[in-house]
């Protein structure tokens, strides 16, 4: 094995230790419990929770790329939290993979080894290995497209075949596939490769045309996002917590937010700095590190534009603009002329800020995240017949239906029509979920209540101008509160009716 060769091992060791680091001990969380429990209802129940109308557009906006594939995977591996979450680690291990050979295409051995370090080590990729989310496979199948451009604008016309297939699988995999493929698709035109368009265009036109069959549905979805969505519309303070992703990643204690900030401005101010410089004087390669600026911040700038009419702006779908950002770096350290001491100082603040985003990341147990796991042991070893398990919001209700969907226990639904109403009845049909209309309802028939929720929902009342949540006022009105316990910011409330 070459001494390159070597090394890459030794990164590829690294980025395998970084992402199974906490993999069973950190908590899942509502989105990650609700890929499992999709998921293995299979495609024919999948399609149906997600493309019957609702009123307001199809049941629920994602494709099923993904599900579908942690179909197969948990069919052959188990659904418990290692092996989804091992899917996730594999995905992005590819992606490191292909880090490495879009840098070496570009450049050399050099950069491409310190692209696929910086690739391992920041915590917005760590995270997302992680979780059992699209966001990873998105970013795979993104930058596989991107190195099949790469090798097809070469002359080697197979690979126009792979970047069709690529690009249809990222927009199966994710909608916002198309703010990443809409400046890679663009980069002929700016730089006046006319061969290169009218193949690019001929691929693409093959790629929507695999991606037909969903594409029919995106006006549903649509809706559904417009009716019903918890993305707000952005304002100029994305600019900062973009940079905060792109570095240590959120979320940060809110007193390593400034150092975290300060971290990543420093280190991107710098790598523009030294960009500009390499531009101006016309340096080998530097259009090419130019291209790699605009892959890294054009789908963002883009997403933030179109979410000022339909808000859709969330800093995961740009898990793939991420990692074109970490041969950015690569090159700024590798091919400009920047002098030791900054590149010193670069390298420096990547690495701090790098350690910062991951201490957090292995730490954090807050919002949204939960011990369910212990919460549902705790509650079934004190269970009694005549007992009911009620949950404030789905947000709890999902992961702990993941750990014992046995225990009786249901949720108060999202108030309708509201942009918090995002689990469409056709979608809670097939998940076969247990649903109230209100706290009334729920706890009308039963002797012990257990209630769980989330601290930062009282929080979000008490905070206002409300006493208490309604939940619990009802709750103290009606029954008699017989215990507290607290896990991790959620608390849990036993509660037994009053006797007449």
């Amino acid at each position: 094995m070459s001494n390159t060769g070597k090394k890459f091992v030794l990164i590829l060791l690294l980025a395998i230790v970084l992402r199974t680091t906490g993999i069973i001990s950190r908590p899942i969380w509502y989105d990650e419990a609700f890929s499992v429990l999709f998921s293995e209802k299979g495609p024919e129940a999948m399609i149906y929770g997600t493309l019957s109308e609702t009123g307001t557009g199809s049941a629920d906006i994602h494709p099923l790329g993904y599900y579908s594939l942690l179909w197969v995977w948990i069919n052959i591996f188990g659904n418990s939290i290692f092996a989804a979450r091992a899917l996730s680690i594999a995905i992005s291990l590819i992606s490191l993979a292909l880090i490495y050979k879009i840098a070496e295409l570009l450049f050399d051995g050099k950069t491409a080894l310190l692209a696929a370090a910086i690739f391992a080590t920041l915590p917005f990729q760590v995270h997302f290995a992680q979780e059992i989310r699209m966001y990873g496979l998105l970013a795979m199948l993104l930058l596989l497209s991107t190195f099949a451009f790469l090798r097809a604008r070469a002359d080697n016309w197979k690979w126009w075949g792979v970047f069709a297939l690529s690009s249809a699988l990222a927009q199966y995999t994710h909608n916002l596939a198309a703010f990443y493929l809409i400046p890679l698709a663009l980069t002929p035109l700016f730089q006046k490769d006319w061969k290169t368009l009218r193949s690019l265009t001929a691929a693409g036109l093959v790629s929507i045309i695999m991606y037909l069959p969903w594409a029919i549905h995106l006006p549903a979805q649509f809706s559904k996002v417009s009716a019903s969505y918890w993305v707000e519309r952005p304002g100029l303070e994305k600019i900062f917590t973009l940079f905060l992703y792109y570095l240590p990643n959120m979320p940060l204690p809110n007193n390593m937010l400034v150092p975290g900030l300060l971290l990543a401005t420093f280190t991107i101010t710098l790598a523009a700095f030294q960009t500009v410089l390499a531009g101006k004087a016309k340096a080998p390669a530097s259009n090419r590190g130019i291209w790699l600026v605009y892959l890294a911040f054009t789908p963002p700038l883009l997403l933030w534009l179109i979410s000022q009419f339909v808000p859709v702006y969330i800093e995961r779908a740009l898990l793939p603009s991420h990692a074109i950002f970490c041969i950015w770096l690569a090159w700024t350290l590798t091919q400009t002329k920047a002098p030791r001491p900054i590149q010193m100082l670069m390298a420096f603040f990547i690495a701090a800020g790098s350690i910062l985003g991951f201490s957090q990341h292995i730490t954090y147990k807050n919002f949204p995240y939960g011990p369910f796991d212990i919460i549902n042991k705790t509650i079934t070893s004190e269970f009694q017949a005549g007992d009911v398990v009620i949950h404030s919001s789905k947000l709890s209700y999902l992961p702990s239906l993941y750990f014992n969907s046995g225990l009786p226990q249901g949720y108060i639904i999202d108030p309708p029509g509201t942009t918090v109403d995002t689990l469409a009845p056709a979608t809670q049909e097939i998940l076969n979920l247990t649903e109230y209309e209100d706290i009334s309802t729920a706890t009308a028939n039963f002797f012990r209540i257990w209630f769980i929720i989330y601290q930062k929902s009282i929080d979000e009342y008490t905070e206002g101008e409300y006493s208490n949540h309604p939940h619990l006022e009802y709750l103290d009105s009606q029954f008699t509160l017989q215990s507290i316990k607290k896990q991790d910011g959620i608390t849990i409330y036993l509660y037994s009716r009053i006797s007449p």
